[in-house]
């Protein structure tokens, strides 16, 4: 379909290779949907990608109430006549003057518009509250605010009288721009009621100033200056300097560098250390205390500058004293200001780094103007009903009582709404709010809100491809989701599926199991058919599992848990967790358990990992809300293994990742061939100039750029994709040259290297994970995100264990076989036996069940979530009756 286009519409599509195939028959409208977190753009949410905020949009602009933001009156625009009939129906005999505001609450001395007023024949005008006659000499301060209200007409209600107050409205609007305001002087100066004003544009009826002209859809869009919180522009937080960022160790002192963005650039640093020394004299505190002790006032200076001069004395590199005077703005300003001022994205990421998301004082994160904000439907802002749960959000769709026009408006619109609320209720994501930001989506997540936007888009005869929607679900959440995946298939639409779910895999229509292993080993169809038909295939292992004649069995034994070793979390109370209190114990294999959205990788990922992270490694995260942790220091290292590319480059790979090809390249250094020639082990290396061809810069293939067409990648002519030069690749190693290492699976390289414990200590543990079928030398940008994750944990399984180390690991089965899960089990209880420590987040039972202690939050999502649910061996936590974990369990014990 795009090669059918014209080149100039080409070139604004994404590029997408040619696949390596003959013909595609029967091939239909392709969609897919991956696992990909949707969006890092900050304005992007759940909302808009689903388009339910689009609709909404539209639903409070037709039908929204406008409110003044100040005082909560209902705020209305009115044609004159409305304005009319409200004053004739005052009691007869009311008199009244009619104002026209000309100038309201702004500075200056307003010459030429009183020399306007008198030369258009009016008498007289409230100035700043006191009646003036114009034909007076009238001198205004232009420094101070002022408001002109001219006196258009005086009237008394009366019959008869419509004409005449009809035209002095008129009249009015035109020389106030749609404002006009009738002054009952009968009334007390200071009554409530001895003012009345009207507006053609919306006007709060108790005056307070309102920036709300038409309400349209764009109105609340946060995307758009009309809708868009002035102050953080619509993202809804602002970046602000965290003193806790710039001063990570507060036992160090000002002396030892304390202040580490200054500590960290030696010229500047020497600038400010300077400063900081002439400060120290002038508030007198030693630079040796540490930044605890230091009083609170003299931090404050320090971080937030003060307003006198700083008189600083230094000896410059030639030995002679040297004094200047100068003012100091503090830490925080100073790097503020280089934040705003450098125009490096380089250097913008290094100051954010000692930044932290603050929510927008104006719109409380919100992200819209207050007018936006105080536009209700049913007493509810669009904003409140963005940050209700899906759920919730649904409930409120239903309980609307409309009646009349507003009805008629919104039936079609809350109709889709309902419908993708739905959708979102449907594929497990209830405890979602429509505010979410994109990123903060995992890959799950996100997939399924694609999803989700699909079925809602109501599409027939598209081929769907999905990667693993099951990612990130609950089994409990498992049933509806593949009701999901069917009702798309009943709209007529083909779904195609890559999945390991083995209740997903039973109730496909036909399967397609490739095989019979990985790597060198697979790429044959071995069973296609309908999905009952697999356990009768001959080589399949897919089957074998499906069939139960292979499984992952139980363990015999769980190992004890000692109530000394634990890690205990006090008081957790980030995003939905409910200030729970949880016991980890060490020197076990530890699930966390639990529906999507309860909790657990708050609990793991942004409290317990970056407090262990910043104790024990030193690393700079901020973790999030908690009282403390005890139990630290039974721990010497965390290792965090996530699904992270291992590399944004085509040239890294797991040699290079693993540490294992300098090893290979030490030794073929030590080849005789290579001492003769005088080739030290960097010759061996494809990144750096000499043994590298240099034709290709040691990639072995060249990029064509095709402009309409997807980049070519040709093999180089000079290496014909070797990465190296001639001179190089005649030096062997029994036989093999350094291009044909790497060109070899694992599984063979680590026989290969058996005589060097060194090297083959690397390759067996990449091999024990289930990678051996991988080239030593493969791109890491064709690794799956699965196999990432394995490579990073074979990297620290060769480690030496110190048998005090915690590892953390976020859904390792993601992409995993039944035969992969085994192995990876297998490798994490070895870790386990060393006396380390194995946290895993997972869904997957057959890895919940092989615990040695479960932690399940819950019961349920989002509000509904974030309790310790249940907690001990799997046993236990399968006779709580509280746990959907235990539930699906006890079907798995048993």
């Amino acid at each position: 379909y795009v090669e059918s286009l014209s080149a100039y519409a080409r070139q604004f599509l994404g590029r997408m290779d040619k696949p390596d195939v003959d013909f595609i028959e029967g091939l239909s409208p392709a969609v897919s949907i991956d696992q990909k977190t949707t969006n890092r753009n900050p304005r992007s949410t759940v909302g808009t990608i689903t388009e339910i905020y689009d609709y909404l949009r539209l639903l409070f602009a037709r039908i929204g109430v406008p409110h003044c933001p100040e005082c909560g009156q209902i705020v209305s625009s009115q044609t004159p006549q409305q304005m009319t009939d409200s004053l004739l129906a005052m009691p007869e005999r009311t008199r009244l003057q009619i104002l026209a505001p000309v100038v309201r609450g702004r500075k200056g001395e307003f010459k030429d518009t009183l020399e306007l007023l008198r030369s258009d024949g009016y008498a007289r005008a409230i100035i700043d509250g006191q009646m003036h006659e114009l034909s007076e000499d009238i001198t205004l301060t232009k420094q101070k605010k002022h408001t002109i209200e001219v006196v258009v007409d005086r009237l008394v209600i009366k019959d008869g009288i419509r004409v005449r107050l009809t035209d002095s409205i008129e009249t009015a609007l035109k020389l106030s721009k749609g404002v006009v305001i009738a002054d009952f002087v009968d009334e007390p100066e200071d009554s409530q009621t001895r003012r009345k004003s009207f507006s053609e544009h919306r006007a709060c009826p108790n005056n307070h100033q309102l920036e709300l002209d038409e309400i349209e859809p764009r109105t609340f869009s946060f995307n758009a200056p009309y809708g868009a919180c002035s102050e953080c522009s619509g993202i809804g937080y602002n970046l602000e300097i965290d003193p806790e960022l710039v001063i990570p160790d507060p036992d160090k002192s000002l002396a030892q560098g304390a202040i580490e963005p200054w500590a960290m650039n030696k010229s500047a640093g020497m600038y400010y250390q300077h400063i900081l020394s002439g400060l120290a004299k002038d508030l007198h505190f030693d630079m040796n205390t540490p930044w605890k002790d230091l009083a609170e006032d003299v931090k404050h200076d320090i971080m937030y500058g003060h307003d006198f001069t700083v008189q600083v004395s230094y000896t410059n590199r030639w030995g002679r004293q040297r004094e200047y005077s100068t003012g100091f703005e503090g830490v925080v300003r100073t790097l503020m200001r280089k934040h705003d001022e450098t125009d490096s994205d380089q250097m913008r990421q290094y100051y954010e780094s000692y930044m932290r998301e603050v929510p927008c004082q104006k719109c409380n994160g919100k992200r819209l103007r207050p007018e936006v904000l105080a536009v209700t439907v049913s007493n509810t802002s669009i904003a409140e009903v963005c940050d209700m749960p899906v759920e919730r959000s649904l409930a409120w769709v239903n309980a609307l009582h409309l009646d009349g026009s507003q009805a008629v408006i919104a039936t079609e619109i809350l109709k889709e709404i309902r419908a993708r609320l739905g959708f979102l209720n449907d594929v497990g994501l209830s405890y979602l709010t429509l505010s979410r930001a994109a990123k903060t989506l995992s890959g799950g997540e996100a997939q399924r809100i694609r999803l989700a936007t699909q079925i809602g888009s109501g599409l027939v005869g598209v081929m769907y491809v999905l990667d693993e929607p099951s990612i990130g679900l609950h089994q409990r959440d498992n049933e509806r989701l593949i009701a999901t995946l069917h009702h798309l298939r009943n709209l007529g639409n083909t779904l195609i599926v890559v999945e390991h779910d083995e209740d997903t895999i039973r109730q496909s229509d036909w399967l397609v199991d490739i095989g019979p292993e990985a790597g060198e080993h697979g790429g044959e169809v071995v069973y296609s058919g309908p999905s009952d038909g697999i356990i009768k295939a001959q080589r399949s292992i897919t089957g074998d599992y499906i069939a139960h004649r292979r499984s992952i069995d139980v363990p015999e034994q769980r190992r004890s848990v000692d109530e000394n070793r634990m890690l205990h979390i006090i008081n957790a109370h980030e995003h939905n967790l409910k200030n729970i209190d949880i016991s980890i114990p060490l020197g076990v294999f530890t699930c966390i358990t639990g529906v999507s959205g309860s909790g657990k990788s708050t609990l793991i990922n942004s409290i317990l990992y970056p407090v262990l992270a910043d104790k024990l490694n030193g690393a700079r995260i901020v973790p999030g809300k908690h009282k403390r942790i005890d139990g630290i220091e039974l721990c010497d290292k965390v290792v965090h293994v996530d699904q992270n590319p291992i590399g944004r480059t085509p040239r890294s790979n797991p040699a290079t990742y693993t540490g294992v090809w300098d090893k290979i390249r030490s030794l073929f250094a030590q080849t005789p061939e290579a001492k003769v020639r005088g080739y030290g082990s960097g010759r061996f290396s494809f990144n750096v100039k000499g043994g590298r061809c240099e034709a290709c810069h040691g990639d072995g293939t060249l990029k064509i750029e095709m402009n309409f067409l997807p980049d070519v990648y040709v093999e180089c002519e000079v290496c014909h994709g070797k990465r190296y030069n001639r001179e190089t690749l005649e030096v062997t190693y029994n036989g093999k040259s350094v291009a044909d290492v790497l060109n070899m699976p694992i599984c063979e390289a680590a026989i290969f290297f058996k005589a060097y414990p060194s090297i083959s200590r690397y390759l067996d543990t990449l091999v024990k994970v289930g990678l051996g079928y991988i080239r030593l030398g493969q791109s890491a940008t064709t690794l799956s995100g699965g196999e990432s994750q394995r490579v990073k944990l074979a990297t620290e399984l060769q480690r030496r264990s110190t048998g005090k180390t915690v590892y953390i690991l976020d859904e390792p089965t993601t992409g995993l076989h039944f035969e992969d899960v085994r192995k990876l089990l297998a490798v994490l209880q070895s870790l386990v036996d060393k006396g380390n420590s194995v946290i895993v987040i997972e869904h997957n039972l057959d890895v919940v069940k092989s615990a040695d202690w479960i932690i399940d939050l819950g019961p349920e999502g989002g509000d509904k979530g974030g309790t310790l649910v249940a907690e001990g061996s799997p046993e236990s936590v399968a006779r709580n009756g509280e746990s959907w974990t235990g539930k699906f369990l006890k079907q798995m014990l048993h």
